[in-house]
C-alpha cells in the first residue's frame, strides 16, 4: 500500500490515467468503474491506480470522517458483491490528516484482462474514463501475461474451436455481456470468446474454462473433471452404495444435475414449537449443501484427474474436492480471506446465478446448519484434498 508521504503527494497531482479524486463516499457505481478502469490498465503502466475518497478534484480535502463501518461497506462494495469480475487485488487504507480523512483505494492492474463491472470493460484514457471500444477490448485480450495465468485461462493446444457447443456460449454471453455491448457486436466467435477469457487468440485453442463451460466432451481433456456421487445406505463406506452417479459434461450441466440429486435426497419433517405452531425442519438445509458443492466446484485443482466426491450417508455427507485451500486461505482464515484458484470458473458460476457474492459461501453453510439445527460442518485440508462434512440433523 502507499505510503503517507506518497499519498501526500498523489493529492496534489492531477487526475490521470491512474488517478482518480472524489468527495463522495456512496456513490457505488462511480467507485466499481474507477476500480475497473485501473485494474484494466489500457495505457499498460503496469502500476497501481488510485481512487482517493474524500479528496475534492482541487486536490484540497473534503473533511471526511472515516469510519470503520466505511471502510468494511466499501470493501464490500468492491471485492465480494461480485459485479467486478474477474476480481482485482485491491487494497483499502485510510489515512487521516489535519484537513479531513483521506480513504485510498490501491487497485493493482490485472494479468487477466479484460476486467468487467456490470458486464462492461471500463478503461481511463488520460483523466477520461469510457467504455472500452471493439479494438481495445482486443488489446486487453492479447495483453495477458501468460506466465502468471491461473490455470481455467490456459490455453488448451490440443483442443479446436469444434470442440466447443456454441450455442452453450450464445446463451451465457447474454447474462455476461451487456445488451447493448451484444447488439454493436462486429467481432468474430474467437473474439467474443476470447473476451471473456474461453479463447486464446494467440494459441488459436481454446482454454480450460471454454473447455470445462462449452466443451463438447470436457473428460477427454480433463478426465478428472466430473463429479462422483454415491448414495450409501448406512454410515461406512464399505457399504454396498444404493445410488451412484458419474456427472459429467458441460458445468452448467453438471450444475443441474447436483441440484436434483441434492433435492432428491433431502427430507423435511414438522416439529411443534408451541400450543399453536410448528416449524418445518430439514434433515440437512440445502442452501449449506449447495454452497459446500458449489465451492468443491469452483475451487478444485483442475489438473488433478480426481473427480469432487459427493458421498451421502445415513448420518452425514462428504464433499471432498481435489486440491487443498488455496493462497493465503487457510482452515483459520476462511472465512475472512479470498483466493481464488480457477478466477474465470468463479465468475462463470456467479453469472450464471450458482454463486451470488464471493467469500460468503462457508458463511452461508455455517448459518443455515446453525439455523436448521445441525452441528457445526467439519472441514479439512491436507494431501492435496478439502473435505467438507455435515452431520444429519439429530431427529
Amino acid at each position: 500500500m502507499i505510503s503517507k508521504e506518497e499519498l501526500a503527494i498523489l493529492i496534489k497531482n492531477t487526475e490521470s490515467d491512474h488517478l482518480e479524486r472524489t468527495e463522495s463516499t456512496d456513490d457505488t457505481q462511480k467507485f466499481c468503474e474507477a476500480v475497473c478502469a485501473f485494474a484494466n490498465d489500457m495505457p499498460n503502466h503496469r502500476k497501481p491506480g488510485y481512487l482517493l475518497i474524500g479528496v475534492k478534484k482541487d486536490g484540497t480535502l473534503s473533511g471526511l470522517s472515516a469510519t470503520e463501518q466505511l471502510l468494511e461497506t466499501l470493501g464490500q462494495k468492491l471485492r465480494k458483491n461480485g459485479n467486478i469480475l474477474p476480481i482485482p487485488t485491491i487494497t483499502i487504507g485510510k489515512f487521516a490528516y489535519p484537513e479531513g480523512d483521506v480513504v485510498a483505494v490501491e487497485v493493482i492492474p490485472s494479468d487477466i484482462p479484460p476486467v468487467r463491472y456490470n458486464n462492461k470493460i471500463y478503461i481511463r484514457t488520460g483523466a477520461m474514463k469510457d467504455v472500452a471500444s471493439e479494438q481495445q477490448e482486443r488489446v486487453l485480450s492479447e495483453r495477458r501475461v501468460s506466465s502468471t495465468l491461473s490455470y481455467d485461462v490456459t490455453p488448451y493446444q490440443g483442443a479446436t474451436l469444434d470442440d466447443l457447443a456454441l450455442d452453450l456460449f450464445e446463451v451465457y454471453r447474454k447474462g455476461a455481456i451487456s445488451a447493448d455491448i451484444i447488439e454493436a457486436n462486429g467481432r468474430s466467435i474467437e473474439e467474443q470468446l476470447a473476451s471473456l477469457r474461453f479463447f486464446d487468440l494467440r494459441m488459436q485453442c481454446p482454454t480450460i474454462a471454454g473447455i470445462l463451460l462449452f466443451g463438447k466432451n470436457p473428460r477427454y481433456f480433463l478426465p478428472g473433471a466430473y463429479v462422483q456421487y454415491l448414495r450409501f445406505p448406512g454410515t461406512a463406506i464399505t457399504d454396498e452404495p444404493d445410488d451412484q452417479q458419474v456427472v459429467s459434461g458441460d458445468l452448467g450441466s453438471v450444475m443441474r444435475e447436483l441440484e436434483i440429486r441434492i433435492k432428491t435426497n433431502l427430507t423435511t419433517h414438522l416439529e411443534k414449537v408451541s400450543t399453536l405452531q410448528e416449524k418445518v425442519y430439514h434433515n440437512y438445509p440445502e442452501v449449506a449443501v449447495r454452497e459446500l458443492l458449489n465451492n468443491a466446484v469452483m475451487h478444485r485443482d483442475y489438473r488433478s484427474h480426481t473427480p469432487v466426491r459427493l458421498y451421502w450417508f445415513e448420518d452425514r455427507i462428504e464433499i471432498q474436492n481435489p486440491g487443498a485451500l488455496y493462497g493465503e486461505v487457510t482452515l483459520d482464515t476462511i472465512i475472512s480471506r479470498n483466493s481464488y484458484r480457477n478466477p474465470v470458473i468463479a465468475e462463470t458460476m456467479k453469472t450464471l446465478g450458482y454463486v451470488n457474492r464471493f467469500g460468503y459461501g462457508i458463511q452461508r453453510a455455517k448459518k443455515a446448519l446453525n439455523d436448521n439445527g445441525n452441528p457445526e460442518p467439519v472441514l479439512e485440508s491436507a494431501n492435496s484434498v478439502f473435505l467438507a462434512k455435515i452431520y444429519r440433523r439429530a431427529p
